[in-house]
């Protein structure tokens, strides 16, 4: 994969932007290397590995945009900086909800539309080549539509109505450089549509490419279920919480060997890449691609973290063993890991708290996620694990959801996973579905089912955006006089370049 993506970005410049296309939030091709491309399968297929590479380069914006404004990450009072002394550097702006037009979080639109534009562009090649043999080219139509689909859908939970583009950009009249955004429910229709396009394109074909590292049809199902549960809460009732449970039903009946991995922590191993219980996941390999987004924000400095001890490991921290390279801007609340109980391994697995020890005994100050631990390369931590977009734990908690939301018996489900997270520990009567207190409310024991499953995986926010505002003001610093705050304000340099834009109600303008 990495030889195609060198071809794509490197020695081809049909990736290339300019500012023209910057203002118009989408990217122009060139028309020179347009000209001298698409002649054969192998270029096709440079282009769809170029396509995941970029993909891959959104899990940053895919993250924030899914988890940043919850209630997972913080930090703790009476502190305004991470436990270690570092400064949050404007993040806490997400977690406090304070966002405006200069200070927005995630900007350009995550830069989704880049892809989208490249996406656009290989979907018309596709529909006019006869280079590609059939069954590639209907995987690849089914990858086109249901990448589309999915960056649609973030934009448009983040958002609300954003511009669509589905044709390619291959010129800039600069007269032409306003758009307006469309309404959410043209959005969702072109989200459905595209969907159902991808279904059809993938056809009978459930296998995983590359290591599960390409968009499949089990990701589209994926993406499926996700989209009919979120307008099953606005509209769709228990006819679209249908449809979600059909479409998680056929990955269970189809795609050959997907289970839940018996040890949590295996699953995002960098050892372990495209396991049983990965159904979609962005491909990091040594000396190719690293997780940026996290040394640059969520792990702490080697030497900060060394002044801390590790209580489970009766042990100080140090900066050789402990050398997590990284800026600790977005530090995991002590609240959010004693939600955990200590006999739930996702809890040990997903954060690292760090303890001070006077006289003696251990003093929590603080926590950080260790998710995604890397590897080590020459005493340096490289941040190569795959990062998944969609596993079977999220299949089996989706199921579970849908079944809550037409009256059925969600048990098998969630207790299937809580029974992996508890392993040895695990008693039906006691941890088991129907048996824990929180049980009572169904829709809040699946959200919690999700936080501890999910941490740092870029999902708690839309769990609670997808249930209902009444769940996002229970949980997070939103209130509920404060309902714009619901989507995400869009930023002062999106508007400048875009005036056909306007900014989502409640925010300020310029």
């Amino acid at each position: 994969m990495k030889n195609k993506i060198r071809i794509l970005l490197s020695g081809l410049s049909i990736f290339l932007m300019t500012s023209c296309a910057d203002n118009l939030e989408l990217t122009p091709i060139s028309s020179i290397s347009d000209a001298n491309f698409w002649r054969t399968p192998d270029q096709f297929d440079a282009f769809v590995s170029g396509l995941h590479a970029q993909f891959r380069a959104n899990n940053g914006a895919f993250q924030s945009l899914g988890e940043m404004r919850a209630d997972i990450f913080g930090t703790d009072p009476p502190s305004a900086s991470a436990f270690t002394g570092e400064a949050t550097q404007g993040l806490e702006r997400m977690w406090q909800n304070s966002l405006d037009l200069d200070n927005s979080g995630v900007s350009n639109f995550g830069g989704f539309y880049y892809n989208i534009d490249q996406i656009n562009l290989l979907i018309s090649k596709l529909n006019t080549t006869s280079v590609v043999a059939s069954v590639d080219k209907n995987y690849y139509l089914g990858i086109a539509y249901g990448m589309r689909a999915f960056y649609y859908f973030q934009l448009v939970r983040s958002w609300g109505g954003v511009v669509i583009q589905t044709d390619p950009v291959t010129s800039v009249n600069v007269s032409g450089l306003s758009k307006a955004a469309s309404p959410v429910a043209d959005v969702l229709t072109l989200i459905k549509s595209d969907i159902d396009n991808s279904v059809t394109s993938f056809a009978t074909d459930y296998t995983f490419r590359n290591s599960k590292s390409f968009w499949s049809k089990s990701a589209t199902l994926m993406l499926k279920a996700e989209v009919y549960l979120w307008t099953s809460y606005r509209g769709g009732g228990v006819a679209d919480a249908g449809l979600a449970q059909a479409a998680l039903a056929d990955i269970q009946a189809n795609a050959a060997g997907l289970a839940l991995l018996p040890n949590f922590a295996d699953v995002f191993s960098s050892t372990n890449r495209g396991n049983n219980e990965i159904i979609f996941a962005s491909r990091y390999k040594y000396q190719e691609a690293n997780m940026n987004f996290v040394s640059s924000s969520f792990v702490p400095q080697s030497g900060l973290i060394a002044n801390f001890y590790d209580s489970v490991g009766n042990r100080k921290f140090t900066s050789t063993v402990d050398n997590w390279g990284g800026l600790l801007r977005a530090p995991v609340t002590i609240a959010t890991f004693r939600k955990f109980k200590d006999s739930d391994s996702r809890k040990w697995a997903s954060i690292q708290p760090a303890y001070t020890y006077p006289a003696g005994t251990y003093v929590i100050a603080g926590c950080f996620t260790n998710k995604f631990q890397g590897e080590q390369q020459s005493g340096v931590r490289q941040y190569t694990n795959d990062y998944p977009i969609y596993r079977y734990a999220d299949l089996l908690l989706l199921l579970a959801e849908a079944k809550i939301a037409q009256s059925q018996d969600p048990s098998n489900e969630i207790n299937l996973v809580r029974a992996r997270a508890f392993g040895t520990a695990y008693s039906s009567t006691v941890q088991g579905y129907p048996n824990q207190a929180i049980d009572a409310n169904p829709q809040e024991a699946i959200l919690q089912e999700r936080l501890f499953e999910f941490v740092f995986e870029g999902k708690r926010w839309y769990d609670l955006r997808r249930m209902g505002d009444s769940f996002v003001y229970a949980h997070t610093s939103v209130l509920s006089s404060d309902s714009y705050k619901l989507l995400w304000p869009i930023d002062r340099t999106a508007l400048t370049n875009n005036r056909g834009l306007a900014q989502n109600p409640g925010y300020a303008g310029f």
